[in-house]
């Protein structure tokens, strides 16, 4: 197959300044893209501000002789979300591709977590990736072409003790991402997930040994966002787990389930209850409407 590349692409990389996206920001541009590397600055928590992670990354793509410009702004808020589109349309005239990775971490379990704990972590992953996006949208709609790839998590697709709002946000995306697809497809806009496992600021707080954190480095992920991000891409609304050079699509399945009939009781379900969860011959479904037929053709036998 012929070299991957993103020559006279311009791609905009939230949450550049370190870790995966810093990594999925230097791929592109060594594959000929224009960048913009957005990164706020702050703490891994949310706190603070500034302009040196990001400047940083910009430096590193150009002294490389590569293209790219840096962003400050937070995904968070729909006006920071624009000015970041801004960027891309005032320095290289276009956006192409969206890589939404942009992210914080409140860690706290259920009981304790507070409200704006879960506002906040939520404002960033989920708003903020929707914010993004709806600011690019009109964009790539117009020109007939776009890829946009969101981060989710093994948090958000199996739950993970003391990350409810981190989870919650990380499963809303696939479904926001599995929509979008939807609904860019005609358009040419092609929308897929990565599920990462690498080493970060925010993996670095869950104690992992540092033999197993070097062998996760960012740069094993990044090829596979690269290839979503891409014209080869022709996949979308897509869910794909990598870490550590390992790489396997990830789906939501139902089980063939069992008729109840017209009448049926909670002792029923119990019954029942094995035949309802057998995932021997589950299978997944292309859209909403294919995964509620099931119930349709049973209320109407």
């Amino acid at each position: 197959m012929s070299e991957i590349r993103f020559d006279d692409r311009v791609a905009i990389v939230t949450g550049a300044g370190g870790g995966l996206g810093r990594a999925h920001a230097l791929l592109l541009a060594s594959r000929g893209a224009k960048v913009v590397v957005n990164d706020l600055g702050g703490t891994v928590d949310g706190e603070g501000a500034s302009q040196k992670a990001a400047d940083a990354v910009v430096k590193e793509i150009t002294d490389a002789g590569g293209e790219a410009v840096a962003s400050y702004d937070s995904v968070a808020d729909f006006e920071g979300a624009t000015k970041i589109v801004e960027a891309a349309t005032k320095a290289f005239g276009r956006v192409d591709v969206l890589i939404n990775n942009a992210g914080i971490l409140r860690d706290v379990s259920f009981h304790k977590m507070t409200l704006d704990q879960w506002d906040a972590v939520l404002a960033v992953h989920l708003t903020g990736t929707m914010n993004v996006t709806k600011a690019a949208w009109p964009l790539l709609r117009e020109q007939g072409y776009g890829r946009v790839v969101n981060t989710t998590s093994a948090a958000g697709l199996y739950g993970n003790f003391g990350q409810v709002n981190y989870g919650a946000a990380k499963l809303g995306i696939v479904g926001l991402t599995k929509s979008l697809a939807q609904e860019g497809f005609k358009k040419g806009i092609f929308c897929n997930c990565i599920a990462p496992v690498a080493k970060s600021r925010m993996t670095e707080t869950i104690g992992l040994p540092e033999e197993v954190l070097n062998k996760l480095e960012p740069e094993r992920v990044a090829p596979v966002a690269a290839f979503l991000a891409s014209e080869a891409c022709e996949v979308s609304g897509q869910v794909f787990a990598v870490g550590g050079g390992y790489v396997s699509r990830v789906e939501i399945v139902e089980a063939a389930g069992a008729v109840l009939g017209d009448e049926f009781g909670p002792e029923d379900v119990a019954a029942k209850l094995d035949a309802l969860s057998d995932l021997s011959t589950a299978e997944p479904f292309a859209n909403a409407m294919a995964a509620v037929q099931k119930a349709l053709k049973a209320a109407s036998s």
